[in-house]
């Protein structure tokens, strides 16, 4: 029987005068105010159980958080309770594992494979199990049957999502199911993938179903283009929507006059990275309206990074090096192969002439770069002339060199600027639009001077317009980027010695020199070692570099190698250089004569400074070094 709501009152009533004896009584008590506290919070519980409030008098909100009063009994319950669950789900998953073990693959052992899902969707033997069970049930029944079953199945599997919507397991198995399925519902499938998305957007797995179903219901690219549209407008933070959208556009788009594409078929290997100039300049303008309303949310200028960056480089010989001394052919490719696949011949004067092709580390499965030793007496002869051809046939390509009479060596090459190594050949369409994207960059700067994208996004569009136009401007940035982001300063710091050393390739090109010199730079990295093949001379000196990797051996043509005021440790990279005679490594962190041995296997090597090296002060060191590099004539420790 309910109680009447003037006892209501009462309770009130009763709570005002134990609140006056309190007063009258027990002002001075160190436990005033937890008597209070008290008092008052039984009181308005009982008050609130009376109208139906709170069920439990042992539950209390506070601050909007259920507070339960736990007891060792009440615990004792729980932990009692968890057991119990545990020795039926341990039993259960046992019972999986006999049937599975004794071949049974009936409907009970789907049952059972469903009980435990139902609670941990994650388990991805049990999914393994049901699709075994699935499988031996399709060679007992029949098409209608198995249709009704798988039916079943992905019902069963919207309740694992409603468990785990990022379940692997269950989205794999329902692309199993789905794929399976007589006669599949591509329209219902889209449909759970929009409900699934709604509710999180980034849900990774969802992205990846909902391509499987692209693909294999033919949603035409437009659609889901646009349907990544309709996403990025309801939220600019959809980075999902904004790669699946990277992978779209060249589909959709493509740079070259090939057809476009009319059905959904997510981007494979041998599709272009490329987009026509016309739609990059509407792509801009869409993200620039992304990252002026909200400058710092990562999503739109990844995207953005995205656009201004380029395709993959297409794979070609770059040059072609001969020299009469080593009796050797060196080839440049434009990016890593696997020449030792039987696809590369060497041409000469007019005859194939079989060789074995090397790469310049015995580390390297595919490299750009590639030797071949000539058999003795080929082209030492300063008086003859020759006249070589390199073919790669898995790309249909070749490049032509002559040796002629009386040179000692000789080489054909594409520069780094012919093949737009660094940057994009732009339009003028393109480069109007750019650098207005530029100043719309700079304004954002200057409103919000401390935002790390929209500084990197200036120096890209900076490298893209005119890299050694905004050299300066661009070294000025990546300071300010190490002072607001100091956390990430050393990928800064990458980024910056890779902008430098391009554009020192660029500067000697243009000198038509073989120096490479870059000191006194800060550089911590070193890249596009394969673009100075044919450099003599090489100055890092003064800079914080740790090594010299492995891609040095590609310096097939250096002589001298300065390195002073570095921290290097090793000297793993100078492996086999033929002509290499100095190396100047003062002051740096050689500690052993082992960090050494790769200058054994440099032939040529007459000059070696390692004063101001830790190995400098050991004893012996001077003999063990003459041991280990014989063809030494000046030693300076």
């Amino acid at each position: 029987m309910r109680e009447s709501p003037w006892m209501g009152c009462a309770v009130l009533g009763g709570l005002a005068e134990q609140r006056a004896g309190i007063l009258n009584h027990k002002r001075s008590s160190d436990c005033y105010l937890k008597s209070v506290r008290l008092c008052v919070q039984e009181n308005i519980i009982r008050l609130l159980n009376l109208y139906g409030f709170v069920e439990n008098l042992g539950l209390l909100k506070m601050h909007g958080r259920v507070k339960v009063k736990t007891t060792a009994q009440q615990e004792e319950e729980k932990k009692k309770e968890r057991e119990k669950k545990l020795k039926i789900y341990v039993a259960a998953r046992d019972a999986c594992f006999a049937k599975r073990k004794e071949g049974i693959k009936d409907e009970e052992a789907l049952v059972f494979t469903q009980q435990l899902l139902s609670s941990n969707p994650d388990f991805a033997t049990l999914w393994n199990q049901r699709r075994e069970i699935l499988m031996h049930l399709e060679a007992e029944k029949d098409t209608d049957e198995m249709q009704k079953i798988y039916e079943t199945e992905l019902h069963f599997l919207e309740s694992c999502l409603k468990v785990n919507p990022k379940s692997y397991g269950s989205w794999f198995h329902r692309g199993w199911v789905s794929a399976r399925l007589p006669k599949p519902n591509w329209v219902r499938e889209l449909s759970l993938c929009d409900r699934c998305l709604s509710l999180d957007d980034r849900n990774f797995h969802c992205w990846d179903y909902r391509r499987m179903v692209v693909k294999m219901s033919g949603v035409p690219v437009e659609k889901e283009l646009e349907f990544t549209g309709r996403l990025i407008g309801s939220n600019f933070s959809n980075y999902s929507s904004w790669h699946y959208r990277s992978t779209l556009l060249p589909l959709l788009h493509p740079e070259s006059p090939d057809p476009k594409p009319t059905h959904g078929d997510p981007p494979s290997a041998q599709a272009s990275h490329r987009v026509c100039e016309e739609q990059l300049l509407k792509e801009y303008e869409l993200v620039q309206n992304a990252f002026f309303t909200d400058p710092n949310d990562q999503s739109a200028w990844f995207y953005y990074r995205w656009l201004l960056g380029r395709a993959d480089r297409e794979e070609m010989i770059s040059c072609v090096y001969v020299s009469r001394e080593e009796e050797s052919v060196v080839v440049g490719f434009s990016r890593p192969v696997n020449a030792q696949s039987n696809d590369l011949f060497l041409v000469l004067d007019g005859r194939p002439l079989k060789v074995d092709w090397t790469s310049v580390h015995p580390s390297f499965k595919n490299s750009p770069v590639w030797i071949c030793r000539l058999p003795p007496g080929t082209i030492s002869d300063f008086s003859n002339e020759h006249n070589l051809t390199v073919r790669w046939n898995e790309n249909s390509c070749h490049k032509d060199c002559a040796l002629y009479t009386g040179r000692a060596e000789s080489w054909c090459r594409d520069s780094a600027t012919d093949q737009e190594l660094f940057r994009s050949e732009l339009s003028v369409e393109k480069t109007s639009v750019l650098q207005s994207e530029l100043q719309s960059c700079n304004q954002l700067q200057e409103l919000e001077p401390l935002n790390k994208w929209c500084l990197l996004t200036i120096i890209l569009l900076m490298r893209a317009l005119d890299p050694l136009g905004y050299e300066k401007e661009t070294l000025a940035h990546f300071e300010t980027l190490k002072t607001v982001d100091p956390m990430r300063s050393g990928y800064y710091s990458d980024h910056c010695s890779k902008f430098m050393i391009e554009n020192t390739i660029l500067k000697m090109e243009y000198a038509e020199v073989r120096v490479f010199s870059i000191s006194d730079k800060n550089l911590t990295t070193l890249c596009h070692l394969d673009q100075l093949l044919l450099v003599t001379h090489i100055n890092l000196s003064s800079n914080r570099l740790h090594s010299l990797p492995l891609q040095f051996a590609m310096l097939q043509c250096l002589e001298v190698l300065e390195v002073d005021n570095n921290v290097i440790e090793n000297l793993e990279g100078l492996y086999h250089l033929p002509k290499l005679e100095e190396v100047l490594i003062r002051n740096n962190k050689i500690s052993s004569v082992a960090d050494l041995q790769p200058l054994a296997s440099c032939p040529k090597l007459k000059r070696l400074d390692l004063r101001g090296n830790p190995v400098s002060q050991q004893d012996g060191v001077e003999a063990e070094l003459k041991a280990l590099l014989p063809s030494l004539t000046e030693l300076l420790i």
